[in-house]
């Protein structure tokens, strides 16, 4: 059995888990709930993003957030344009996410460009960035596959990844986007980028629960040599741009089971359902992680 000593997990709940989320949270609510993740041991996450509060509301509070909570961590912020850089240039973040979907039909459902135009538009953006210092994580969407066009060649997803390693990125996070990959398509996508990428940049895995395979993915990708994962906080999460996604896989049942294992993650799960139980109360969706609501359960019948 091939497994690592450590992990990495890269919490996105407060961007990716909370993007979506129809009542608006209050900002303290989401500063409060990032300082719980990072007092859990988290120490890579994804803040907030820039893009436009038309679209996204309840990103509107960017800055505030990040002026709140950056540390000498990596926070992550997502811009999806050359605007959202400018914003983020006018804050001390200095570690960066762009995006772009291997499906250029969810691509321009997403953001109105292929993923020809959006490379190209990205190219010299992300030249300037590494001149500026900053760390750079390009996030790759329908890695497996796309909402409107099906399944996505593997070969694709590998062009569009080393074209970004070839760009200068330092890490890729590939993306399950809709939930549909199988453990095997899991281990032979990323043994694959591991093999021909891993020497380059870092890899990491991004799955969602849709059809309850997640942690099986995790595990196929531990076994392919990954080591980082993203997580979300409560399995919150979700994507507009492709029906019947569901959250993120919980960082709680991600870090159950690896501890389960014998893996290290530096993560304290009591502190971590506190960030989760306090963040729930804002939200309008399910917490949908096991972790959590037998906590939950046991708690309440002691």
């Amino acid at each position: 059995m091939n497994l690592p000593e450590k992990v990495t997990i890269i919490e996105v709940g407060p961007r990716d888990g909370l993007q979506n989320e129809k009542s608006q949270v209050p900002t303290d609510a989401k500063i409060t709930f990032i300082k719980e993740l990072k007092n859990a041991g988290i120490k890579e996450m994804e803040l907030t993003s820039f893009v436009s509060p038309k679209w996204v509301p309840q990103m509107s509070d960017a800055k505030d957030v990040i002026d709140a909570c950056l540390d000498d961590q990596r926070n992550f912020v997502l811009t999806p344009n050359r605007k959202g850089i400018e914003r983020l240039y006018e804050t001390d973040g200095k570690d960066v996410a762009v995006f772009v979907g291997v499906s250029s039909t969810f691509n321009k459902k997403n953001i109105n460009k292929t993923t020809e135009e959006s490379m190209a538009e990205l190219k010299p953006i992300l030249t300037e960035l590494k001149q500026k210092g900053y760390f750079i994580r390009a996030c790759i969407s329908t890695s497996f596959y796309c909402p409107y066009d099906g399944k996505v060649e593997p070969e694709d997803v590998v062009a569009l990844c080393t074209q970004f390693a070839d760009y200068g990125v330092d890490e890729l996070s590939v993306a399950d986007t809709i939930g549909m990959a199988n453990p095997l398509e899991s281990y032979q996508l990323f043994n694959e980028l591991n093999t021909k990428l891993g020497d380059r940049l870092l890899l990491t895995a991004h799955f969602h629960d849709t059809r309850g395979m997640a942690l099986a993915n995790v595990y196929a990708c531990l076994q392919a040599g990954i080591t980082r994962f993203d997580t979300s906080a409560g399995g919150l999460g979700g994507c507009p741009f492709a029906p019947g996604a569901t959250g993120n896989v919980a960082t709680e049942d991600v870090v159950y089971m690896l501890h389960q294992m014998g893996l290290d993650t530096g993560i304290n799960l009591e502190h971590l359902t506190k960030a989760v139980r306090n963040i729930a109360p804002h939200v309008s969706r399910k917490i949908e992680s096991k972790y959590y609501n037998l906590t939950e359960q046991t708690t309440l019948s002691t």
